[in-house]
């Protein structure tokens, strides 16, 4: 099968291969014909080495497809079903399950670091996350796959796998947002926009939106934004719009000065919520004082803080019925060969999401 190879970290250059093969399905996992994936940041941010990723490597991580074949003790999925991906599948075992906090597992993902998903000839070749969805076919726990009715388009299932769940999540089980807050995104990306909508669907009176990308402003309208501001006015319309800072602030860049934008823009009493995979060597400083003073939080959403299994049919519902717009987030739509020329994209005023259609 074809699939695209990283071999070096930061080299932007993948590699295009005919003679990849598929490892499994093992027992309890399963194995797709991936039918459409997402281009996430994520992806990007593993290929540059600002997120851990053992090479070769074939990338994605947001994608949807068929079940081609099931391995043992797997009796609940059969080939034919369409389902979406969920990259950080719960183990259901382990301190964090027993807990409830399943989106902090990371049993499967860490697998994905040790075990290969992917082999050409005597190469042996992981996927990111476990997963690797720049290819045509792969393999996945079965915790891993979502099962969705049949008229979910694949690339309405495949945003829903990361990008739609991890900013509506991030508003909804992180935040849990109410009728009337206030809610500034610092971001306007694939993430950015489905937080913004996750904000609009919670009823925040005000929304927000902030970029370096003045071409993102009207795309952030369009999905609900009331405010749109690039970080040097900020402070200039958070003074008009909400003169005691807003209620929460979402950073999904996630750098260190977009935190401290975050921090600043938030009310006393108010909330911080991280929502971007940062670099692990950056660092922000907090002073003990204003800590204790500002009476703010700061709160982590990894993955929107989402029970895929719970939440993608819940979020699929909104799109059936009008309320949250997954197919306007689509801004173009590619083949394999073009996943490079996808990456390098990420940024660009006019890009929201892209994904890789395989025929």
């Amino acid at each position: 099968m074809r699939a695209a190879v990283l071999h070096t970290i930061g080299d932007d250059k993948l590699d295009f291969r005919d003679d990849v093969t598929v490892l499994g399905p093992g027992p309890g996992e399963v194995r797709l014909r991936v039918r459409a994936a997402g281009v996430c940041h994520s992806d990007l941010s593993a290929l540059r080495g600002a997120l851990p990723q053992p090479v070769p490597a074939v990338l994605g991580h947001e994608a949807a497809g068929d079940v081609i074949e099931v391995g043992d003790g797997v009796d609940d999925l059969a080939p034919g079903d369409r389902v979406a991906v969920n990259w950080l599948p719960a183990c259901g075992v382990c301190t964090h399950c027993r807990r409830g906090e399943d989106h902090l597992c990371m049993t499967h993902v860490m697998a994905g670091y040790v075990i290969p998903r992917f082999a050409a000839g005597d190469l042996e070749i992981f996927g990111m996350a476990g997963c690797g969805s720049f290819a045509e076919e792969m393999v996945v726990p079965r915790a891993g796959a979502v099962k969705i009715d049949d008229d979910v388009p694949y690339e309405v299932a495949a945003l829903v796998g990361c990008g739609v769940t991890t900013g509506v999540g991030a508003v909804i089980n992180t935040a849990r947002v109410r009728p009337g807050d206030s809610v500034v995104v610092i971001g306007c990306g694939g993430v950015g926009i489905a937080a913004i909508q996750g904000a609009r669907l919670a009823g925040a009176a005000q929304i927000m939106a902030v970029d370096t990308v003045p071409a993102r402003h009207e795309a952030a309208r369009r999905f609900g934004a009331t405010h749109t501001a690039t970080p040097d006015e900020l402070g200039d319309l958070q003074a008009a719009v909400v003169p005691e800072g807003f209620d929460h602030a979402f950073d999904v860049v996630a750098v260190p000065q977009t935190l401290r934008t975050a921090w600043t823009a938030t009310r006393r009493g108010g909330q911080v919520v991280v929502v971007g995979a940062g670099r692990a060597e950056d660092t922000v400083e907090f002073s003990p004082f204003e800590l204790l003073f500002e009476g703010k939080t700061i709160v982590p959403s990894l993955y929107g803080s989402a029970d895929p299994h719970r939440d993608f049919p819940r979020l699929l519902a909104l799109w059936r019925a009008g309320r949250l717009d997954i197919e306007g987030m689509i801004s173009r739509r590619l083949r394999l060969d073009q996943a490079g020329a996808a990456l390098a994209a990420l940024g660009s005023g006019d890009v929201i999401r892209q994904v890789i259609v395989n025929d």
